[in-house]
């Protein structure tokens, strides 16, 4: 049986925010694909881990846990929030797989990583869309979903998979060569999404608590 190795890496980022109105809680987000799809690459960036990648291929043992800092803005009430994240890099291979209900465990977030040159992509997606989002109950807005082009392969016209469990969730084709800040972009907005749902859902609870009072 195989166990996760479990690293860990913080790096913080130095963000401004509100004290007096600003609230604290923490989310946990998967990074699951394929071998070889670059979610360590993709991790490292978001996180803005300061350990070096190389361009040689090192897979994952088990999990690397990036832990973050990361602010925003509830849309619906104008509160300012900060995050602690934590992303969970999670390697693709299918020996780790009965460590799976241990990483699922309390996930707010999937993010779904492949390489568009796989020519299994659709039906790995659906192994791994089907197990941590369908099975923990997530919503499709609790997903997304990377193409990714790695370094030194070059980006071409490609289609994004067309299976009807996959085309509910958000997907973007990535380059950290070509387009990094989209990357983040892209990032944050899902994070954001997942956080603001996360602080209804906690007011929600208190509401409900107040009133059976």
């Amino acid at each position: 049986n195989y166990f996760p190795r479990l690293t860990h890496v913080r790096p913080w980022k130095r963000i401004k925010y509100k004290p007096s109105n600003t609230n604290m809680f923490k989310a946990k987000i998967l990074v699951v694909g394929p071998c070889e799809a670059g979610k360590t690459w993709i991790s490292n960036f978001l996180a803005e881990a300061t350990e070096s990648t190389s361009g040689d291929y090192h897979p994952t043992q088990g999990v690397r846990i990036l832990e973050f800092e990361s602010e925003g803005e509830n849309p619906s009430t104008g509160k300012a929030f900060k995050a602690e994240i934590e992303l969970w890099d999670c390697s693709g291979d299918q020996k780790f797989e009965n460590c799976w209900p241990a990483l699922a465990k309390d996930i707010n977030g999937v993010l779904l990583v492949y390489s568009p040159d796989n020519a299994q992509k659709e039906k790995e997606l659906e192994r791994w869309y089907n197990y941590f989002v369908t099975q923990q109950a997530l919503k499709d807005s609790q997903c997304l979903i990377f193409g990714h082009f790695k370094p030194g392969i070059p980006r071409t016209e490609t289609l994004p998979p067309s299976s009807k469990r996959l085309t509910a969730v958000h997907h973007v084709f990535t380059s950290l060569e070509d387009d990094p800040e989209s990357v983040r972009d892209e990032f944050n907005m899902f994070l954001t999404t997942i956080l603001t749902n996360y602080r209804d859902s906690q007011d929600r609870e208190e509401l409900q608590i107040v009133g059976s009072k």
